[in-house]
């Protein structure tokens, strides 16, 4: 790895951020052809945010925040900080006085592969995390990482200026490249489970609206009325 620091990025289109971020981890994943999710460990450290940006990435060594502090230079508004490590890690890589300066950069939310602390703060000020861990375990500056290179966070190959999704279902990358297509797929996918979902609220079941008696018949499944009748 080169110790680098890429200053210009192509970033994904701010419009298809807000429709992939309106549409949720879930419908977007699942019109992403199911792909482009995290690993579940990835949660929130506070329940009930949402948000989606392009991708400002970090490779950064373990127990080792310097390399974020130098990415927050990178960041513009509505940016998703990314950090992965260059091994697995859970020490305390990021707290309230980092949020603080990101939040001033208008970066909108950090993925880190490692863990966070300062839960309060950083949900005090609005700023959301989604992270491998918790732990107040400090962390030192010592070793050289890169910026705004492709990094591995949490099973996820991200580039710089993919764009971000996440909430309270975890994290997902959409390529930039693909972004606008999944946006379109995902608004078609929403439209269709709203209908599906008025159904459903009427009292018509799942096993009708998808047609799954007869398939269910043919795959051996019977109904008895009685507990010795089977």
């Amino acid at each position: 790895m080169k110790p680098v620091v890429v200053r210009n990025i192509q970033r994904a289109d701010a419009n298809v951020c807000g429709v992939l971020g309106a549409l949720g981890v879930s419908t977007t994943h699942e019109a992403l052809g199911r792909s482009g999710l995290m690993k579940p460990y990835m949660r929130p450290i506070w329940a009930g945010a949402s948000i989606a940006g392009p991708a400002v990435t970090v490779l950064a060594q373990p127990g080792d925040n310097w390399m974020i502090h130098v990415a927050i230079e990178q960041c513009k508004k509505g940016d998703v900080l990314v950090v992965g490590c260059t091994t697995d890690n859970t020490d305390g890589m990021f707290g309230d006085l980092l949020g603080t300066s990101l939040k001033a950069r208008g970066a909108i939310a950090l993925v880190i592969d490692a863990g966070c602390r300062d839960v309060k703060q950083l949900h005090d000020m609005g700023f959301p995390v989604w992270s491998r861990a918790i732990s107040a375990k400090g962390t030192v500056k010592a070793t050289l990482g890169a910026v705004n290179i492709p990094v591995v966070c949490a099973g996820i190959n991200v580039e710089p200026g993919d764009v971000v999704v996440a909430d309270d279902d975890g994290v997902v990358i959409v390529p930039r490249r693909l972004a606008a297509d999944v946006a379109a797929k995902g608004e078609k996918r929403h439209a269709d489970e709203d209908g599906k979902r008025t159904k459903l609220a009427s009292g018509i079941l799942g096993l009708d609206m998808y047609n799954m008696r007869e398939p269910l018949a043919k795959a051996g499944l019977v109904y008895v009325d009685k507990p010795e009748d089977v």
